[in-house]
């Protein structure tokens, strides 16, 4: 989701090396969309689609399970990445310590990962055009629906804050350095150190670097999500407003960089910074507002899972999954 200064937004999502299975060649054809165009149809996805800012993993079994904004932490699984089920919340019970930041209280923007036996899922409470928020922490050994302890806070803003502390996401580079980058309106992108052991930040970097900015205009940029491939950090947001429905204007855009602190710097060579961003999803037909995404790494190759609004279905927030083809130094999605 997004927490825009003035207008409703909505949070998002995803990762997590896993052991993987090969997939049939029938099953990875559901996928590819049946229309050319500038942008892709979402692949084909059936049953319980409704969703905001979702965040995927495959586990070691080959569940599909996925966590969204909503509540206590909306669940979905799937066998075969094409059908889904809605399952329970996260949590049975909500933290106390949610109240201090949401009356409701709910939660936005789960990002769910997997290291060392331990499924991490970092989440936003917040409440809409505020940044009096937080990024908590919630851990499990089987990362199921119930199984969630929650950690506490991680990061937070309140209203003297430039920045606004939600839609994080865990990014562990290869040097085995762990990176929360998160973010939405006011002055951009931001990332902090983690430490591995604890999921917390870092006591011996207190740095809060900045990585995506729009300084003139809008200030409309929020749910980073990181990945690293050839060599490159790229860094992907959504851009302009979510959660209005058939009005959205979301779209997610990417940069990259050579540091996982930037600077990133979108195909053209513009700092994200400085309103850069190389469009990778935007509205086309029936598909408005693609946005909240995240990535994950799949036998069959890279997935962008992300949310639209349904044009056909009077703005309906569902699913979208679609393929990235890197074979450009770029993600472009297929």
């Amino acid at each position: 989701m997004s927490r825009t200064p003035h207008t409703p937004r909505t949070p998002r999502i995803l990762r997590r090396r896993t052991a993987l299975l090969a997939l049939p060649a029938a099953f990875l054809l559901a996928l590819v969309p049946g229309t050319a165009s500038a942008y892709p149809n979402p692949g084909r996805v059936t049953g319980d689609v409704v969703t905001h800012d979702p965040s995927m993993i495959r586990t070691s079994s080959g569940q599909y399970l996925l966590y969204a904004t909503g509540g206590g932490i909306a669940s979905k699984t799937s066998g075969d990445r094409t059908a889904f089920r809605n399952g329970s919340d996260a949590f049975t019970s909500r933290p106390s310590w949610w109240k201090n930041y949401s009356s409701v209280p709910e939660a936005w923007a789960p990002d769910i990962s997997y290291h060392g036996g331990t499924y991490l899922m970092y989440y936003s409470v917040s409440k809409f055009g505020s940044n009096t928020s937080a990024i908590g922490l919630a851990t499990s050994s089987t990362g199921q629906p119930g199984s969630w302890t929650d950690q506490g806070t991680v990061h937070t803003s309140n209203s003297a804050s430039d920045f606004n502390a939600i839609d994080p996401n865990l990014f562990v580079n290869d040097d085995g350095t762990w990176w929360l980058s998160f973010g939405s309106w006011w002055t951009g992108i931001k990332m902090i150190q983690i430490n591995p052991s604890t999921g917390k930040q870092l006591s011996s970097n207190t740095t809060r670097y900045s990585l995506a900015s729009r300084p003139t205009g809008t200030k409309a940029v929020e749910a980073p999500f990181i990945v690293k491939r050839g060599g490159y950090y790229y860094l992907f947001a959504s851009y302009d407003t979510c959660c209005a429905g058939t009005s959205s204007t979301y779209r997610v855009k990417v940069g990259r960089a050579s540091s996982v602190t930037g600077p990133y710097r979108d195909k053209n060579g513009v700092d994200l910074m400085n309103n850069g961003g190389t469009p990778v999803l935007e509205s086309h037909g029936s598909v408005i507002g693609p946005g909240g995404q995240s990535i994950l790494k799949d036998a069959d190759g890279d997935l962008i899972v992300y949310h639209y609004y349904d044009g056909n279905a009077n703005g309906t927030p569902k699913l979208g999954i679609n393929l990235l083809n890197w074979s450009s130094g770029w993600p472009v999605a297929y």
